[in-house]
């Protein structure tokens, strides 16, 4: 096994960082739904005085982006992807393994090519920083004018940061699985996710 002991110390780490994103990501879709519903009562009570929440589209546009990326890193190091669980079952446990650590190596690259998009994107968006520090990040040239949303004006850059944080973290949890998987590979059989 590869550094069992390190392993086991990055996997409790990354597990509370990861529940506590998963929480936050939670805590997000609360309030997306609180928005929802009170925009929709006031949509229904025009007629006293109410109205909808001034650019509640755009909240929950932003909400779930931040959302879905707080999600994943729980996802992955809990195993929560789909899998084809009734043909890999049958296998023998290091194959089982193997078929694991194959797995976890293409969801990060798959993270890899997630954060990296995003990052451009990102860079695109924000409008701060000096040239040569933009440069040596890969953020590109700063924007011109930077880019809000239609009602609200909130800079989109904002959750643009907190995806890529997400996605960050997403990686890094997704490199750890493949750690994680090898080791199970050696050992002879998967352990506990």
């Amino acid at each position: 096994m590869i550094a069992p002991t390190w392993e086991a110390r990055t996997g409790r780490a990354l597990e509370a960082l990861a529940r506590a994103m998963a929480y936050g990501g939670g805590l997000v879709l609360v309030a997306i739904a609180v928005i929802t519903v009170a925009s929709i009562i006031g949509r229904a009570l025009i007629g006293l005085g109410l109205g909808p929440i001034t650019g509640d589209f755009e909240l929950v546009e932003a909400g779930c982006a931040v959302a879905i990326f707080a999600f994943l890193p729980w996802c992955q190091l809990k195993r929560g992807h789909v899998t084809v669980d009734i043909f890999v079952d049958r296998l023998p446990p290091r194959i089982h393994a193997l078929t694991g650590l194959i797995g976890d190596g293409l969801i990060a690259l798959a993270a890899g090519v997630i954060f990296w998009r995003l990052w451009l994107g990102f860079g695109e968006k924000f409008p701060y920083g000096s040239e040569g520090l933009r440069e040596a990040l890969g953020m590109g040239f700063k924007p011109f004018f930077p880019e809000t949303t239609y009602e609200l004006e909130l800079p989109v850059w904002i959750p643009y940061a907190l995806a890529v944080t997400g996605a960050a973290v997403f990686l890094v949890v997704a490199l750890y699985t493949v750690w994680r998987s090898l080791n199970w590979v050696l050992a002879g059989r998967e352990g506990r996710a």
